[in-house]
């Protein structure tokens, strides 16, 4: 039931952090890899340390943000392997920090066009049309816990988290019928470069480690595991699913 050999998959920001650990746990399970950020070097870089450890891997830089891009994407994926599995939606921006009174509008553009329109576009305009041919797909939108509760200095990025989760409901509705499973994961705080100031300051990282039930925070492992999960026939009866995995914390 959680085998994903030869199955093909699309990661956006897959050169590092938690896009980085599914990749590499879709390609150890046999599946055929999709890398994309918006650096081609990086993404050339992660691609080659995939097939050099014996695993099928390409890289196709891509900016979120930018339509043609995206279209692009899809459609080197599409020329080189003829069908796309699984999506996982894992780029994401959050270019302010501090009180909402303070951000300016052009930060909450460029945070929903990045975390929300696009994941709206690359599902709903491109991705799915080519997982209902194919009678089945499964998509993975990376939303954030961020997503369940208001935030003081994350206004901006935990809104659109909220979104993005919504978008995972009505994007099931949408799709079901037609054979493609749309969920979403929601991380707690996750040790990468994107949380950084979240975790590097020792008394904040105490605090909230005495908090979560399991007194930890989460690695990027932790959540490639639950994206093998529900790409995987083991979630079959999974649709419209925001999966928490937080070590407790919203408990």
């Amino acid at each position: 039931m959680f085998d994903i050999k030869g199955k093909v998959a699309i990661v956006t920001g897959s050169t590092k952090g938690i896009g980085l650990a599914i990749a590499w746990q879709y390609a150890r399970s046999g599946a055929k890899v999709v890398i994309s950020s918006r650096k081609a070097d990086v993404c050339e870089a992660v691609a080659k340390e995939i097939t050099d450890a014996g695993f099928e891997a390409i890289s196709v830089p891509c900016h979120i943000g930018e339509r043609e891009q995206l279209v692009r994407l899809v459609d080197a994926t599409m020329e080189k392997w003829g069908r796309i599995d699984i999506l996982v939606c894992n780029a994401a921006s959050n270019p302010v920090y501090g009180p909402m009174p303070g951000l300016p509008e052009s930060a909450w553009d460029k945070i929903m066009d990045n975390n929300v329109k696009s994941n709206y576009i690359l599902v709903n305009s491109l991705v799915a049309p080519i997982m209902e041919k194919q009678g089945s797909g499964a998509v993975i939108l990376i939303s954030s816990v961020a997503a369940l509760r208001a935030s003081e200095m994350l206004a901006f990025y935990s809104i659109s988290k909220a979104a993005e989760a919504h978008l995972t409901k009505n994007l099931a509705v949408a799709w079901g019928p037609k054979g493609v499973r749309v969920n979403a994961i929601l991380p707690g705080l996750v040790k990468t470069d994107f949380a950084k100031e979240l975790w590097t300051d020792p008394d904040r990282l105490e605090r909230v480690e005495n908090k979560v039930p399991l007194r930890r925070i989460g690695e990027p492992d932790d959540i490639a595991g639950c994206a093998h999960f529900l790409a995987s026939d083991a979630a079959a009866f999974m649709t419209g699913h925001l999966l928490v995995a937080d070590g407790g914390d919203t408990i």
